[in-house]
């Protein structure tokens, strides 16, 4: 209680942007105070805490134990501190000039943020709206630091501690050109197996997936003789080679050139999710977009 007495709100948004750029210029800089205001106010922190709080690094400040503890419960208080005193008002897309940031891969690209550009345009003409690559490794440090608004993830592989809500399930098929002379009618179990896949590794140069996790549980192995990083690179392969891949449905609806067959093996599928930080939760603006994205996916 005494630290409180002895703190004013300037020093604690002067510490949080500190805590996000790790330089004092540049904390300068956004606060619009001088460098030397900003040294001052971070003296004061550092008596206050009763620690240094940022430590002089080899690329800008770096943060102590006891900075990185306060980061997070910090920028939670100063929002809840900005939505206290800011007037509460309905969103109106039709006037909104926001702009949006999320993370996708080229899958959630196709399969979510298409769907859902047909429609925006029309109803928040003003908005902007950029996409992202999906780091998956990043995504909670990014919502959390204001990076971006939304990621599109598989619910498995989300971060915990990040809200969430499910769009849909997605299963697999199997996939090859229009008139594939081996896809004529739905392959056996060792006809698949003996077809050339290509297969999309988001690490990199991996041969193997969920596909041929199912085939080894029971003694089988079936040929991949391409690995690729993106799913839509593997749609032009397809349709210009002999391969086939086992795709998520939904990435090959209705493309001509492409023909789809049910595969002779149960690949368990999996559920996307739009994923955002508690930081942007009750915002009217985000909720608006939340709900958007859900009705048109």
């Amino acid at each position: 209680m005494n630290n409180l007495r002895r703190l004013d709100l300037n020093l604690l948004v002067t510490l949080d942007v500190l805590l996000s750029e790790h330089n004092v210029t540049r904390a300068a800089q956004r606060l619009n105070f001088s460098q030397p205001s900003v040294s001052v106010h971070l003296a004061k922190l550092r008596d206050i805490f009763g620690d240094p709080l940022l430590l002089p690094g080899p690329r800008g400040m770096r943060p102590t134990a006891r900075a990185e503890a306060l980061r997070e419960p910090l920028r939670l208080a100063l929002d809840a501190l900005e939505s206290a005193v800011s007037p509460a008002s309905p969103f109106d897309p039709a006037k909104a000039s926001d702009t949006w940031r999320v993370a996708a891969s080229d899958y959630g690209e196709s399969t979510i943020v298409l769907p859902v550009l047909r429609g925006l345009r029309s109803v928040a003409p003003d908005t902007r709206l950029a996409v992202l690559e999906l780091a998956p490794q990043r995504i909670a440090r990014q919502a959390e630091q204001g990076e971006i608004d939304l990621a599109f993830h598989t619910t498995d592989g989300a971060p915990s501690g990040m809200r969430r809500r499910p769009l849909f399930t997605e299963r697999y098929v199997l996939v090859g050109r229009a008139g594939h002379p081996r896809l004529k009618r739905r392959p056996t179990l060792a006809q698949f197996c003996k077809l050339d896949h290509v297969i999309v590794s988001p690490d990199g140069g991996g041969f193997g997936g969920v596909t041929d996790e199912v085939l080894a549980q029971t003694g089988l192995k079936r040929r991949v003789v391409l690995s690729v990083p993106h799913f839509l690179f593997v749609r032009s392969v397809l349709a210009n080679t002999d391969l086939v891949a086992m795709l998520p449905a939904r990435l090959v609806r209705d493309v001509s050139a492409l023909q789809v067959v049910e595969p002779p093996v149960e690949v368990p599928g999996y559920q996307m999710a739009m994923l955002w930080h508690e930081r942007s939760h009750r915002d009217p603006a985000h909720q608006w977009l939340r709900e958007y994205i859900a009705g048109a996916v």
